[in-house]
């Protein structure tokens, strides 16, 4: 199959370690072109990762190039004033979480990208996570065939560590770029409570995610502790589920991870650093299913490609009409509303 032709919309920090050196270095993909508005960043990374093209604005880049995909790695307080620009092109997207800073842009955001028929994704990376990608796939089964009885509870832990790892070495940086057009803060609420809404979605919303990504469904907020230690949540069909946000610190570990519970076991995943290179997360799985029979943990070697890389794959592999778990913007659109749930609930 011919490569993916990819154009990159700002090459900031995460858009050079999270995204830009997997595309470069994926075999299936070619990076043909980079619009960025620093002109020193723009031309020492064209340099260094082997850029043909580089323009200043993302309109001369779509213009001038026949792109298959588009990779907007930009601050998700202006994603209602960039994805809807580049919807127009009717180019599939794939933007950093989360879908934007409020529900009202996060409509307008969808609703943008129903009009125009774009494929849109929203770069929830964990799901890319091949232990992730693995764990979900045993679940749905175990679910289906009924073997662990059926599923009770989900827990996310997700402590404070080093989150980095390592992972900005080498970064091309240089000063912000000034006068970039931002979205309206939400309308509903004010100063303070905008304020910690905004934190939560830029950090904790990966969590919010995941949550409904394990369970398979959606569901509703039921209890914020109020110094913000933990929330629990019931979906759909009943089933209860918590995430422990920052229940500790660690300084050089990194001690996330999922617990999915069945009556007879469990699926047990430890998730890496985001910006850990080259390593996934580990994926355990508890069976003891009575009877006699023999208690047994599994736990299958996993690929060495780190979730970044994999979610690089997945964005190549959806462009060619490849179903993968990459998150679209009515599911991230659900997040925001959960978070906003939270954040109300917690407050008072």
């Amino acid at each position: 199959m011919e490569k993916v032709k990819i154009g990159f919309v700002g090459v900031g920090g995460m858009g050079q370690v999270a995204h830009l050196r997997n595309y470069v270095t994926h075999s299936g993909c070619e990076v043909v072109a980079i619009a960025e508005l620093r002109e020193d960043v723009r031309t020492r990374v064209a340099a260094r990762y082997g850029i043909p093209k580089t323009y200043t604005r993302f309109e001369e880049m779509l213009e001038n190039e026949k792109l298959d995909g588009i990779v907007a790695s930009q601050p998700f307080m202006r994603h209602g004033v960039l994805l809807t620009a580049l919807f127009q092109a009717k180019t599939p997207v794939l933007s950093e979480k989360p879908l934007a800073a409020s529900i009202q842009v996060g409509e307008r955001i969808l609703a943008a990208a129903q009009a125009t028929g774009v494929s849109y994704y929203v770069g929830y990376h964990k799901r890319s996570d091949p232990a992730v990608m693995y764990a979900k796939k045993e679940i749905e089964e175990l679910r289906e065939s009924g073997e662990l009885g059926r599923l009770k509870y989900v827990r996310i832990v997700s402590p404070v560590g080093d989150w980095i790892q390592g992972g900005f070495d080498g970064l091309i940086s240089g000063p912000r770029a000034e006068g970039l057009e931002m979205d309206p803060p939400a309308p509903d609420m004010d100063a303070a409570t905008y304020a910690a809404y905004s934190t939560f979605v830029n950090v904790y919303i990966h969590q919010i995610n995941l949550m409904r990504h394990l369970l398979g469904e959606d569901y509703a907020m039921k209890y914020a502790e109020r110094n913000g230690l933990m929330l629990a949540v019931e979906s759909a069909s009943g089933i209860p589920g918590v995430i422990e946000i920052a229940p500790y610190t660690t300084t050089l570990a990194w001690q996330e991870e999922a617990m999915v519970c069945f009556e007879k076991g469990y699926v047990r995943i430890a998730i890496p650093a985001p910006l850990v290179v080259n390593r996934c997360g580990e994926v355990s799985i508890y069976k003891d299913p009575g009877n006699g029979a023999t208690p047994q943990e599994i736990r299958p070697q996993m690929p060495w490609v780190h979730a970044f890389k994999q979610q690089a794959i997945n964005f190549c592999n959806a462009i060619q009409g490849e179903k993968t778990p990459l998150c679209g913007p009515e599911d991230a659109l659900k997040d925001l509303k959960v978070s906003l749930d939270y954040t109300l609930m917690k407050g008072k």
